[in-house]
């Protein structure tokens, strides 16, 4: 089994939580499955919100697409910011003037390993696209004002792991893990040398729905403890154990 990967990063990013637009505007955390979804088919040409049919049309080639995304800053944590601007196009604001005080909360330095798994037709074209630093539409971090920087792209192969009590490298869906050892694996782990344990969980959107578009959530973690997984497969590549979703 092969996957791509690359390196996402930017200076600033910006993932907007739809349930408050009043006073000031929230991010997601982390990049969820739908933004990465976007920012892929920017690269390979594919229509977003606004196009007829069921779904945005980056959604509908996409939606079987398998990723692991892997976070790079440190414990899973990405600094925030409130920015404060004004938006003066004129029709922003019903105010006089036509002015209108945005206030919007910015990740800073985000860093994410992205992962897909090349199992399809879609997933090689995005490869292609990739690995030859192309783009049809430029690709940006939730909103324009922050490009994406992808960097260090390769194709890794993978190996299938065996064992169900493992660190995972990657985000994974709360619903599928659970935090903890095996009773046959806790002697040894305790004779481990002890580091600091963090567990980062949140709630991300992981699809749409087909009448509203609105998001689907799952809540996710990331965590330097070990995790049971017993329904998932289990990737190893390099030095890192990675699930898919």
């Amino acid at each position: 089994m092969r996957a791509l990967k690359f390196t996402l990063s930017g200076k600033n990013a910006f993932f907007k939580k739809p349930e408050v637009n009043a006073y000031f505007y929230f991010t997601y955390g982390q990049i969820h499955r739908v933004a990465l979804l976007g920012i892929l088919g920017a690269i390979v040409g594919y229509k977003g919100y606004g196009c007829t049919g069921t779904y945005p049309e980056f959604y509908e080639k996409l939606k079987d697409l398998k990723v692991s995304v892997v976070p790079r800053n440190s414990q899973g944590y990405i600094q925030k910011k409130v920015q404060m601007f004004n938006n003066t196009v004129g029709y922003a604001s019903q105010e006089l003037g036509g002015n209108l005080i945005v206030r919007e909360q910015w990740l800073e330095n985000p860093v994410w390993d992205i992962y897909i798994l090349l199992d399809s037709r879609e997933a090689d074209k995005i490869a292609e696209m990739i690995l030859d630093k192309k783009c049809v539409y430029i690709p940006y971090m939730g909103k324009n004002d922050h490009l994406a920087d992808i960097c260090a792209a390769k194709v890794v192969e993978l190996d299938v792991v065996t064992c169900e009590n493992v660190v995972l490298s990657c985000l994974y869906e709360k619903k599928d893990g659970k935090l903890g050892i095996a009773d046959d694996e806790e002697e040894e782990y305790e004779d481990e040398e002890e580091v600091p344990e963090f567990k980062y969980e949140e709630k991300l959107p992981v699809g749409i729905d087909s009448h509203l578009n609105l998001y689907q959530y799952e809540t996710f973690c990331f965590t330097n403890m070990k995790v049971t997984l017993k329904e998932k497969k289990i990737f190893k590549t390099e030095d890192r154990m990675l699930v898919f979703y």
